[in-house]
């Protein structure tokens, strides 16, 4: 006997109606988890996710109030703070989950007029993460340029990163290079028009050409997902060169929330198969009255296991 679309689907309500839910399968369900459905008071406990903070996110918010009031959430770093304020966070119990300064994304050694700058910017940060114990310092590609040719431009990114690469090694310390979106032109920080290294598949081709365990990917959730997609097979494929990985919601670059797609638990869960140790950084711009608000909430939304 034949059985109607529509008798299936209420066949399956039914069913449904008597079934309970599994213990630790609530977050899977609420992927979106919106800001009402959060623990208001919610702590990060002892699982496998280190959560950092990218400070740039939350001024005019001084960093020091940033890295107490995040610490009492269970954040174990921080970043993309100045260095004058590390001190500070660290006194407040946090890392310096990754050291920033020695260079913008503007001004990256894809274009020769800033390969001194790349150098000594690169070998500063390396010695303040050294000092500071720190495993991870940023770098960018840099921005196109009018007459650029792409192959010098990606040898000349090579050859600049492997002159302070053996002081990164001596150091033990690890340069990650961010792949950044050229799609979003909305606001100065939620995509970069023109950035050379806008595919990530092109910035692993860079890191496989550098070819050491102290230069690595920092895979941008947000920015993959938009100029990319496919987030968790890159995970998968790429895993072995990420060293670092920030979060945001897409569209917006904003809470990971229900008003944007990425499903923040299951991509955490597949980085954390991956067997990655390091930190997962918010980097997300907050949109909610309440910034820490947004901050507990992404917290929580990440604070996942396998």
């Amino acid at each position: 006997m034949k059985t109607s679309r529509r008798q299936f689907i209420r066949t399956l309500g039914m069913a449904g109606a008597g079934c309970t839910v599994a213990p630790g399968l609530s977050s899977v369900l609420h992927a979106q988890m919106s800001r009402k459905n959060m623990d208001p008071d919610y702590v990060a406990g002892d699982g496998p996710v280190r959560h950092s903070v990218m400070g740039w996110c939350f001024n005019p918010m001084p960093p020091a109030e940033l890295a107490r009031k995040g610490k009492a959430m269970g954040l174990s770093g921080i970043e993309g703070i100045p260095q004058s304020a590390y001190q500070d966070a660290m006194k407040a119990g946090l890392k310096i989950s990754l050291v920033s300064g020695g260079h913008g994304f503007r001004e990256g050694p894809c274009h020769p007029q800033f390969t001194n700058k790349v150098v000594d910017g690169l070998t500063k940060a390396i010695h303040t993460a050294a000092d500071i114990g720190a495993r991870n310092v940023i770098t960018f590609t840099g921005m196109r340029y009018e007459g650029m040719d792409p192959t010098r431009s990606a040898r000349l990114c090579v050859e600049t990163w492997k002159k302070v690469l053996p002081i990164a090694e001596s150091k033990g310390v690890t340069l990650v290079l961010e792949h950044l979106n050229s799609r979003d032109s909305s606001h100065p920080m939620k995509g970069h028009p023109g950035y050379f290294g806008d595919d990530v598949d092109f910035c692993v081709e860079l890191i496989n050409e550098i070819g050491s365990e102290h230069f690595k990917l920092l895979f941008d959730i947000y920015h993959v997902s938009v100029m990319n997609g496919d987030v968790i097979r890159r995970i998968r494929r790429y895993h072995p060169v990420i060293g670092h990985y920030h979060t945001a919601g897409n569209p917006g670059r904003g809470e990971l929330d229900n008003n944007q797609e990425i499903n923040y638990p299951a991509v955490i869960r597949e980085i954390l198969r991956t067997g990655y140790e390091g930190f997962i950084s918010h980097e997300f711009i907050p949109t909610w009255d309440d910034p820490m608000a947004s901050l507990r909430h992404g917290i929580q939304v990440c604070d996942v296991r396998i």
